[in-house]
């Protein structure tokens, strides 16, 4: 069977933007727009070898993705390549005479085609190959799916991390359906298409099975990451946890030819570039690769200032977490080895910690009066809140274990996630301290083991069926304590599940394709008998008899592409996501005595229903893609607020529709247009009369949502970006929960210097004054009623050597 190797490499040339006034900083005037592409020249020494082992060497070189069938390139060599090239004009250099050409995909995104020959005056080509998504456990090619899947390429992530290190903003701003920044630590309330995402780090699950304490997607640098894979709506294809969709982010691969370095540093400030505004990051990274193997060590330091609104005022505090005025730091460790030409094993390592400084606390603000939360310098209660991440894992992968294609992956994950100190009446405690003062902190604590097993089998009966199937196993041990009196919040418990899929694609004709699956999960749930706190509900602690709870489910997908002609091709299919409800915030809520957790109704699984029908469209220099999705769960959960201020898990019948709207222009060589639409609607049955009667708040949906990106190469030293984003606005059924909308612009431009490049990045260049859509559409309280951040401008440089 033939073997592949792939290669996603990040761009050689790190940030490429910033914006319109950055004249004073880089020494000219230019109008704003966007990211060196890849027709910008450079100079490459490739030594020469087989055509394929250059090609990938290339490949990393230029920082694209390269995919190929090494089978067809045997037997064929290449002299290398010396000089100055741009990176289509490189591929064309080393394939000529091959009879191959190199055909772009997407954004850093290329393939191999042979190249055409006259017939009768038509192009015969033969596509062998595209980059597939490695999420999709089949590993279906780009634009080949029945359901929609974004890709966010290192160019794209370089070009938001210019102008902003928030994650979620980051997100945000790429992903159709996603809910704006909270620009806190926590992401409670950040859904995808109205629903929770799983996030994974090389596929390995971050959120805790026992107690989402909403921190699951600041486990990792984004600066550590090549590539985000986000597949829209319910997936069963990881496990638990994917009731919205998946987010992957994929981590660094060992890149260049030899020993390779990159260093970076950038200075972040608000507009009054006041001291206590201003942070900075570093980031080093070495790649080597020497004969079969191949190492990678990358480090990020982060230091973040106060943030600051449109009115030059302090951002509030919120006791869940801050990223503001923290410090993070984030060690990646990579160790790969060819056993040969098909077989490789890979051990990898990552640590990161966001920990706050604790310089300020919170002032309240006023809702009804439109006085927003602020935040002075002060002395807070407790420890500084914090998210720590330990990650390891070890793959072994065969490209051709008697004509398949085995994945193995072993990983354990310690994760602990501190929240601030908070004067809670859940918290109190007469024999601790008088009821009313006693200042306390939770923190939840993790710890998984699992493995994956994929086996992918291509072609059969003539290459009428792909056959992919597995089998996934993961223990999660976790608890909630309070910290400061070392009190058992939610009881230590461990959770297993087991699941083994089967995934085939049947290739009906050239134009169609079916595609159907089914996974069987099983899911153990363990709790010791435990006592709640004196706190919950004022009721002063009930007993609750543990015991062991297990779900069975079984979990289908089915769809279909249909490719109508060379430039259209239709979509459509359904799909099951399997998730379970908070299970801690249901166990350290109860207040009735005498209870057993084996006879808790809530703690049955959420199995949601999604349905999809979509267009893609694919032009010369225009693609497009639109798709409409619903989704229904029975038994859901929709999360509210009590008067306490906590969150509260509703299990109701929760019913949501939208669409999504994206399309790319390449205008010319140096010029590109990106723009999306996307609009969600969604409501809950909160009566239980059978029919859905109240309108989703924006803790549970995102506002819909236009964006357009403008991005360009003025000459070979010069690229500038142009972001504009408006969430629109929207009513509910509580009228203090109403949305105003508002528009946010940001810009950045960037010089390519005889050593490294230097970049400058205005986030909000217009410092809009607003409340953010968390603020405005999910919470009543005079604590929570936070400004988005203000004018912010990041000025960075980067250099390889």
């Amino acid at each position: 069977m033939p073997s592949y190797r792939f290669v996603h490499a990040p761009l050689r040339t790190a940030i490429r933007h910033a914006l319109l006034c950055s004249s004073l900083a880089l020494g000219g005037a230019l109008p704003v727009l966007s990211l060196a592409d890849t027709s910008a020249p450079h100079a490459y020494q490739i030594a020469g070898g087989p055509l394929a082992e250059v090609l990938n060497r290339y490949a990393s070189a230029a920082g694209v993705a390269l995919s190929f069938d090494s089978a067809a390139l045997q037997g064929q060599s290449s002299p290398g390549l010396q000089g100055t090239y741009a990176v289509e004009d490189g591929f064309a250099r080393l394939l000529q005479g091959s009879g191959l050409r190199a055909v772009r995909q997407g954004e850093g995104v290329y393939g191999l085609e042979r190249q055409p020959q006259p017939r009768s005056g038509n192009a015969d080509v033969l596509q062998l190959d595209s980059v597939t998504v490695s999420t999709l456990r089949s590993d279906t090619a780009v634009g080949q799916t029945s359901q929609r899947v974004t890709v966010i390429d290192r160019q794209q992530i370089e070009q938001q991390l210019a102008l902003s290190s928030d994650p979620g903003q980051v997100l945000s701003n790429l992903i159709p359906s996603y809910s704006p920044s909270r620009q806190k630590m926590s992401n409670a309330g950040e859904t995808l298409r109205g629903r929770t995402p799983q996030f994974l780090v090389d596929g390995v699950p971050q959120a805790s099975s026992i107690r989402n304490d909403g921190r699951s997607s600041y486990t990792i640098d984004l600066a550590q990451i090549e590539r985000i894979e986000v597949i829209h709506g319910a997936s069963a294809e990881h496990g638990g946890g994917a009731t919205g969709g998946i987010v992957n982010f994929i981590s660094r691969r060992p890149e260049g030819n030899g020993v390779t370095q990159h260093a970076g540093v950038s200075l972040e400030s608000d507009d009054r570039f006041s001291r206590d505004g201003l942070g900075y990051k570093m980031n080093y990274r070495v790649s080597a690769l020497h004969g079969d193997w191949e190492t990678l060590f990358g480090a990020t330091w982060q230091e973040r200032g106060a943030f600051y609104d449109a009115n030059d005022e302090l951002v509030g505090i919120a006791y869940p977490g801050e990223i503001q005025d923290t410090r993070d730091h984030d060690l990646m460790f990579k160790l790969g080895y060819w056993l040969d030409d098909v077989q490789h094993l890979q051990f990898s390592a990552n640590h990161y910690e966001l920990k706050g400084n604790n310089d300020y606390v919170p002032v309240l603000g006023d809702r009804a009066a439109g006085i927003p939360s602020t935040a002075r310098k002060g002395d807070p209660q407790g420890d500084p809140a914090f998210n720590e991440n330990r990650q390891y894992s070890f793959s072994y992968s065969n490209q051709d274990l008697y004509g398949n294609v085995l994945d193995v992956q072993l990983y354990h994950q310690r994760y602990r996630g501190q929240f601030g100190a908070l004067l809670s009446a859940s918290f109190q405690d007469p024999n601790i301290a008088p009821v009313g003062t006693l200042w306390e902190q939770s923190r939840s604590d993790s710890e998984k083991w699992g493995g994956k097993l994929t086996l992918r089998r291509s072609g059969l009966f003539d290459g009428l069926l792909d056959l992919t199937g597995g089998l996934d196993l993961m223990r999660d041990k976790g608890e909630q304590v309070l910290v400061q009196s070392n009190r058992s919040y939610v009881p230590p418990s461990t959770y297993d599940n087991q699941a083994g899929f089967l995934q085939g694609d049947l290739h009906l004709t050239d134009k169609l394709t079916l595609m159907a699956g089914v996974r069987r999960e099983h899911s153990e749930l363990d709790v010791d008998d435990f006592r709640t706190v004196w706190g919950t509900n004022n009721a002063g602690g009930v007993s609750v008899t543990g015991g062991q709870v297990s779900f069975g489910k079984t979990l289908s997908n089915y769809g279909f592409t249909y490719q109508a002609s060379d430039w259209a091709q239709l979509y459509g299919g359904y799909s099951e996501g399997f998730g379970m409800p908070d299970i801690g915030r249901v166990l350290r809520g109860l207040d009735e005595p005498g209870l057993e957790v084996e006879n808790l109704l809530e703690l049955e699984p959420i199995i949601t229903r999604s349905r999809e029908v979509g267009l893609r469209l694919n032009f010369e220099r225009v693609d497009m893609e639109l798709s409409y999705y619903e989704s229904f769960s029975n038994l859901g959960e929709r999360l509210s607020v009590n008067d306490d201020g906590n969150y509260i898990a509703n299990r109701e019948r929760v019913e949501i529709q939208g669409y999504e709207l994206t399309g790319n222009w390449r205008i010319d060589d140096r010029h590109s247009l990106r723009g999306s639409y996307a609009h969600s609607q969604g409501k809950s049955d909160t009566d239980d009369d059978g029919k859905v009667d109240t309108r989703l708040t924006g803790l549970n949906i995102a506002p819909d949502q236009y964006s357009l990106g403008w991005q360009a190469n003025w000459n070979d030293d010069w690229s500038s970006y142009l972001q504009y984003n408006y969430y629109v606005s929207r009513s509910f059924d509580d009228p203090r929960l109403e949305f105003d909308g508002y528009a946010l612009l940001s810009a950045s431009v960037s010089r390519r210097l005889p050593l490294g490049s230097l970049s400058l990045g205005i986030d909000n260049l217009l410092d809009e004054d607003y409340f953010t859509y968390y603020s405005q559409s999910a919470r009543i309280a005079d604590d929570y009623n936070f400004k988005g951040r203000g004018r912010t401008f990041t000025l960075g440089y980067q250099v390889e050597f």
